[in-house]
């Protein structure tokens, strides 16, 4: 049976898409015209070179501050390898080999548009490691988000030229020694192309794209879990009116209320007479919260689906207008800003859950003091809501925009400088710890409508909650709660959401 493959051509990708090729190992290769447009551009550039001694930037001079010195004829693939060996400089932790999967296809889409004058036989080398799930390490710190990813696009590129390390098959080889296994002779970089891999905004967009495809099923899971506690803590319906919202028409709150509305429909304990007349803003406030967050969504979403789908190296070679540029496209304000947006959109559904996780166990409402049937010699749920508070202060902190500063580099020529990759970093880890704070909630939750039987919530949440008891069993005693909180964050890694 023949494997599925998919064309690298100029029709736009779009998160699913890049999801399923990551993940279910579909192999890529490209079209016809991805190859016509990439050999058209370095025949261009080859006859430009050969015809002509003015100064090119990054082709036939040096690099960013450097751009004073020109360089020979005869060294110009030598620059573009000395590029790539002297970037490669990062630092920190290794980067999940699943971003750096996303980082070589966006490399290779962007390579594929015919404006960055590659060699046919580089970008088919990137494949061949796409295709061969030939991972470069790569390391969290080194790129500004300015000139383009430098330090973790020169690590992912370092393969090409034989340098650098990778993950195979569970092993970490050297790049000789993944050449060697494959049949591959190290690419002979060629002028321009050294510039080509290293500028551009892959690790940011890679990021990107992880952490956004992770945010919806966060803002699905946030509606979902929210509507558990507010019926477990005895909630009321009316402040998801549609006609409450109807006169503050903010499409994300609209949009959250809708869904309260349809998760709680059936439910036995959101009908029940109520003795209070009003809940606190925890409960009151998910349609406006929550509904703001999804609007952050949208907003990085539209930001980062542009991106993916465009050329960000330096210079930019236009053969048809007979133009080589050299541009800012390798900037990476867009992402920057927007990165810093979702974690701050993310941060706040994580805030806003820890509230309601303590409310839960505050022993309000008819539920026992911390969720527990023998208070006293058992603490229940007491801790959880610590560990919460915990990483809802840690990503409070990591929500501070890394976009608003800026550090002078290359000797003054690069004075402007994004930090985009850092907001990338952080978005990431505020994603981690929320896996981590909605599992509280929902442990909590869970609970709580335990002790409001025999009356029971909504089919789709009981549905839900069914599903979630088989890894986290009620707390009848006390017991050690860390695996319940890994339990139920993997649980919501997987738990399949659409029908909610």
């Amino acid at each position: 049976m023949q494997k599925e493959k998919h064309l690298i051509s100029s029709e736009h990708l779009d998160f699913d898409k890049i999801n399923d090729l990551v993940t279910h190992n579909i192999e890529v290769e490209l079209s016809d015209e991805a190859k016509n447009n990439i050999i058209k551009c370095r025949e261009y550039l080859d006859k430009t070179i050969k015809e002509s001694d003015q100064p090119i930037y990054g082709i036939n001079t040096g690099f960013g501050s450097l751009y004073k010195h020109s360089i020979s004829k005869e060294d110009l693939g030598k620059l573009q390898e000395n590029l790539v060996k002297s970037h490669a400089c990062g630092s920190g932790k290794e980067i999940d080999p699943k971003i750096v999967r996303i980082m070589l296809l966006l490399k290779i889409q962007s390579l594929s548009y015919g404006n960055s004058g590659v060699q046919l036989s580089t970008v088919e080398r990137l494949i061949g490691m796409f295709n061969n799930n030939i991972t470069p390490i790569i390391y969290e710190y080194g790129s500004l988000g300015a000139s383009g990813d430098l330090a973790p696009l020169a690590h992912l590129c370092l393969p090409l030229i034989g340098e650098g390390k990778v993950h195979y098959k569970d092993d970490v080889l050297s790049g000789k020694e993944i050449n060697t296994i494959m049949g591959w002779e190290p690419i002979q970089l060629q002028a321009k192309e050294g510039l080509a891999l290293l500028n551009g905004t892959q690790f940011m967009s890679a990021f990107g794209v992880w952490c956004l495809i992770h945010a919806k099923r966060i803002s699905t899971l946030a509606d979902v879990i929210g509507a558990t506690s507010l019926d477990a803590f005895d909630g009321r319906i009316e402040p998801f009116n549609a006609l409450v919202h109807k006169i503050r028409p903010q499409k994300g709150q609209i949009a959250t209320a809708e869904r309260i509305r349809k998760l709680l429909e059936g439910s036995e304990l959101i009908k029940q007479a109520k003795k209070h007349v009003q809940d606190p803003y925890s409960f009151r406030c998910i349609p406006q919260v929550h509904g703001a967050s999804k609007d952050a969504l949208k907003y990085t979403y539209d930001v980062f689906v542009t991106e993916v789908n465009c050329v960000t190296d330096n210079p930019n070679i236009f053969p048809e207008e007979n133009e080589i540029i050299s541009g800012g496209n390798f900037h990476g304000q867009p992402l920057a800003l927007a990165l810093d947006f979702l974690a701050i959109a993310l941060a706040e559904l994580g805030n806003i859950s820890e509230r309601r996780t303590f409310q839960l166990v505050s022993g309000s409402r008819d539920l026992p003091d911390f969720l527990v049937a023998k208070p006293g010699l058992n603490s229940g749920l007491m801790i959880p809501q610590y560990t919460a508070a915990s990483m809802v202060s840690s990503n409070k902190q990591l929500a501070v925009p890394s976009s608003t500063d800026s550090i002078v580099s290359s000797n003054g020529q690069e004075d402007h400088v994004s930090m985009g990759a850092n907001s990338a970093v952080k978005a990431f880890k505020v994603i981690d710890n929320l896996y981590s704070i909605l599992g509280i909630e929902l442990i909590c939750a869970s609970q709580a409508i335990s002790f409001r039987r025999p009356l029971k919530t909504s089919p789709l949440l009981e549905d839900f909650l069914n599903n979630f008891c088989k890894d986290v069993s009620f707390i009848d005693i006390d017991r050690v709660l860390h695996d319940d909180i890994v339990n139920a964050s993997n649980f919501l890694k997987r738990v399949e959401i659409d029908k909610y």
